[in-house]
C-alpha cells in the first residue's frame, strides 16, 4: 500500500523520539541487509544522510500511530459492563440532584436572612437570582473543559469549589457575604452539561435515550427536592441550616464520586491506553492529545476558543439556539409558576412544611412523564432500526412524544389558574394541574436534550450547555419579578393569582406551537447547522467505511496527505463547515488551527496513519 506524506517538514516533538527513530532505523537497515553489523562507515548513520532523512520523516511525528476508538473500543466507556454504566450514572444522578438542590433550597432561608440582616425579602431573593444567573454561565464555562481534561477532574473541581463557597454563606456576618458566596457558588457549578457529556461517553446515540431520561429526571427532581426539604428547615431550624444541608449533601456526593467513579472521556482513556501499550509492549501508539504539545493545546488563544465554544454553538447552530430557547422559556415559565405556591396555598392556611410538600405534586408529574417516555423510547428505537437511512426517523422521531406531552403545559397552567381561588374549592384540584405542568416540563427538557445529544454526540457537553444556560439564565432573571408579578397583576380585582397564571398560559401556548414547528422544520434547521451537518456527514462516511459511526474527522490532524482525493468519499464541499475547518469525535478544539506557530502541521496526517500502522506491524 503506498504511503502518502505531507509536503510540510516533519516535526519531532522531543529528542527521545529522535533517538528511538534512529535505533529503529538501524535495526530495520540491518534486517534488510541480512547483517547486524552497523560499525562500518557505509552503514553509519552519519554517512547515510539520505536514508536517515527518508526514514526519519516516517519515524518522526508522521510515524507515530495515533490510536483510534476502533483500536481500543473494548477499553472505552462504551464497553463498560451495563451494571457499571448505571452505577456511574446513579452517582452522577445524585451529583446533579445536589447541584439543583442548591438552587432551590436557598429560598426557604429568605425569611431568616431578611430578619437577621434587616433587608427586605425582595433583596434577600437576590441571593437566589445571582446563583441561578451565574450558574447559567458556569455550565457554559465548565462544559468544554470536560472535553479537554476529562469529566472526572472537572466534576471534582466543580464540586469542591461549590462546597467551599457554601461556607461564606453559612457563616456570613453580613448580607454582602451571602451574595458573594452565592455568586461564586453559581459560577463554580458545572451543571448538567458535563453529566450529559458522560452519557455520550458511555452510550452510542442509538441507545442513549434511557440514560438521558434518567439524568433529566435528576435535574428536574433536584429542583423539587429543595422546597420539600426546605419547608422543614424553614419551620424547625435556623436559616443557616438550609445552607449547611446543601454542604452536607454536596460533600457526600463529592466523596462518593471521588472514590467510585472512573474517567469516562474517550480521548483521556485513549491517552492512558496508548501509554500503557507503549510501556508494556513497546508499541508505537500514541494518544490523541500526546501528539500536540501542551503549550499549543492551551495557549491563550486556544483557551479563549475553548471557553467561547458553547456560546459560539448557541449563536451559530440553529438547532442549539432554537431548542435551547424553547427549553429555557418553558423552564422560566414553570419557575415563575412555582414561585406562586406560597401565595396560592397560603389561602388554605398551609404552613411552611405543607407548602413544601405541595411540590410533591410536580414531582409526581415528573415521575409520570419519566415512565411514559419508556414505551415512547422503545417505539423510537424500533423506528430508527427499521429506517436507518431516514433522517427524520433518526432525529425528529425523538421529538415525536413531545407532540403529545407539550400541550400539557398550557393545559396545566390554565387549569391551575382557575382552581387557586382558595376555599371552598379544594386544594387538590390545583395540585392535579401542577402535576400536569410537571409532565410538560420533563418532556420538553428530555426531548430537546435527547435531540441535541444525538446531533452533536461527543460535543454534547458544549451543545447542551446552551440549553442549560437558557434555562438557568431565564429562571434567574425572573426570580426577582416573580412575586411582584403574582401580587400586583389585577390586584384591584382580587384575582391577581388567577390573572397572572392566565398570562403564563398565553405565553406557553406560543411555546407549544413552536414545538410543532421545530418537529416539521427539523431537517431545515439541521441543514442550517454547519457543525451538526459536519458530524453527521463524517458519521455516515465512517459507517460506510466500516469504522465506528461516531468517529468523525479530526481537523487538528489533517494535512495535505489527508486531502488526497478519494473517489469513494463524498466531497468535503458537500458537507457544510466553518470555512475549511473539520472536526472529530476525538473532540478537538472547536475552530482551532491545524498549524503550529512554527508553521508545521499538528500530529499525524490521517492518510499516513494506515501506513504507520503497517510499519508498526512490520517492525515488531
Amino acid at each position: 500500500m503506498p504511503t502518502h506524506f505531507s509536503d510540510d517538514p516533519p516535526q519531532v516533538i522531543n529528542q527521545n523520539d529522535l533517538h528511538f527513530a534512529n535505533s529503529r532505523l538501524e535495526e530495520h537497515n540491518g534486517a534488510l541487509d541480512g547483517s547486524t553489523d552497523h560499525s562500518s562507515d557505509e552503514h553509519s548513520p552519519r554517512n547515510n544522510t539520505n536514508t536517515n532523512g527518508a526514514h526519519l520523516e516516517k519515524l518522526g511525528t508522521y510515524d507515530k500511530y495515533e490510536i483510534t476508538e476502533d483500536d481500543c473500543y473494548d477499553e472505552l466507556g462504551f464497553s463498560f459492563p451495563k451494571w457499571k454504566k448505571w452505577y456511574i450514572l446513579t452517582v452522577v444522578f445524585w451529583v446533579q440532584v445536589s447541584m439543583n438542590f442548591n438552587t432551590s433550597l436557598y429560598s426557604n432561608a429568605i425569611p431568616g436572612i431578611s430578619e437577621e440582616f434587616g433587608v427586605s425579602a425582595q433583596a434577600a431573593r437576590c441571593g437566589a437570582m445571582i446563583f441561578l444567573v451565574l450558574y447559567a454561565f458556569g455550565c457554559e464555562l465548565w462544559a468544554p473543559w470536560s472535553e479537554e481534561f476529562g469529566r472526572w477532574p472537572i466534576m471534582q473541581a466543580s464540586l469542591l469549589l461549590v462546597n467551599i463557597w457554601q461556607l461564606p454563606v453559612a457563616l456570613a456576618p453580613n448580607f454582602a457575604s451571602i451574595l458573594v458566596g452565592r455568586a461564586l457558588g453559581g459560577l463554580s457549578s458545572a451543571g448538567g452539561s458535563v453529566t450529559l457529556g458522560m452519557i455520550a461517553d458511555m452510550w452510542e446515540s442509538d441507545n442513549q435515550q434511557y440514560a438521558v431520561a434518567y439524568v433529566v429526571f435528576s435535574s428536574v427532581g433536584g429542583s423539587v427536592l429543595g422546597p420539600i426539604v426546605g419547608g422543614f428547615c424553614e419551620q424547625y431550624l435556623a436559616w443557616r441550616w438550609s445552607i449547611w444541608i446543601q454542604l452536607i449533601l454536596g460533600g457526600f456526593v463529592q466523596i462518593v464520586h471521588f472514590l467510585t467513579v472512573p474517567e469516562t472521556r474517550s480521548t483521556i482513556l485513549m491517552n492512558r491506553i496508548a501509554k500503557k501499550r507503549r510501556k508494556e509492549t513497546g508499541a508505537n501508539v500514541w494518544g490523541p492529545d500526546e501528539l500536540v504539545p501542551f503549550r499549543e493545546r492551551f495557549s491563550a488563544k486556544e483557551v479563549l476558543i475553548t471557553w467561547t465554544r458553547p456560546f459560539k454553538m448557541f449563536l451559530t447552530e440553529p438547532i442549539v439556539l432554537v431548542l435551547s430557547l424553547l427549553s429555557g422559556f418553558s423552564d422560566a415559565l414553570i419557575f415563575m409558576f412555582i414561585q406562586s405556591f406560597a401565595l396560592v396555598y397560603g389561602q388554605w392556611g398551609f404552613d411552611a412544611v405543607q407548602v413544601g410538600l405541595s411540590f410533591c405534586a410536580i414531582g409526581v408529574g415528573y415521575v409520570i412523564a419519566w415512565l411514559l417516555f419508556i414505551p415512547s423510547i422503545k417505539k423510537n428505537v424500533k423506528e430508527r432500526r427499521e429506517k436507518p437511512d431516514d433522517e427524520r426517523a433518526q432525529y425528529e422521531s425523538r421529538l415525536w412524544f413531545l407532540l403529545y406531552t407539550a400541550p400539557c403545559l398550557p393545559i396545566g397552567l390554565i387549569g391551575f389558574a382557575w382552581t387557586i381561588q382558595g376555599p371552598p374549592i379544594h386544594w387538590i384540584g390545583s395540585m392535579i394541574f401542577a402535576a400536569i405542568v410537571g409532565i410538560a416540563n420533563y418532556a420538553i427538557y428530555m426531548a430537546t436534550i435527547d435531540y441535541m445529544i444525538c446531533a452533536y454526540g461527543p460535543y454534547s457537553a458544549s451543545a447542551t450547555g446552551g440549553n442549560g444556560w437558557a434555562r438557568d439564565f431565564l429562571a434567574g432573571v425572573l426570580t426577582l419579578p416573580a412575586i411582584p408579578f403574582f401580587s400586583n397583576i389585577g390586584a384591584s380585582s382580587g384575582k391577581n393569582l388567577e390573572y397572572a397564571s392566565t398570562i403564563l398560559f398565553c405565553i406557553s401556548f406560543v411555546l407549544v406551537v413552536a414545538v410543532y414547528v421545530i418537529y416539521w422544520k427539523g431537517p431545515a434547521l439541521r441543514a442550517r447547522s454547519p457543525f451538526a451537518q459536519r458530524l453527521a456527514g463524517e458519521k455516515k462516511y465512517n459507517a460506510e467505511q466500516g469504522r465506528r459511526g461516531s468517529v468523525a474527522y479530526d481537523a487538528r490532524r489533517r494535512s495535505s496527505a489527508g486531502t488526497v482525493e478519494d473517489p469513494e468519499r463524498p466531497p468535503v464541499a458537500a458537507r457544510p463547515s466553518y470555512g475549511a475547518r473539520q472536526y472529530s469525535n476525538s473532540n478537538r478544539f472547536f475552530g482551532e488551527s491545524r498549524v503550529t506557530p512554527r508553521g508545521t502541521p499538528r500530529g499525524t496526517p490521517s492518510a499516513s496513519r494506515r501506513a504507520s500502522a503497517a510499519n508498526i506491524r512490520r517492525h515488531q
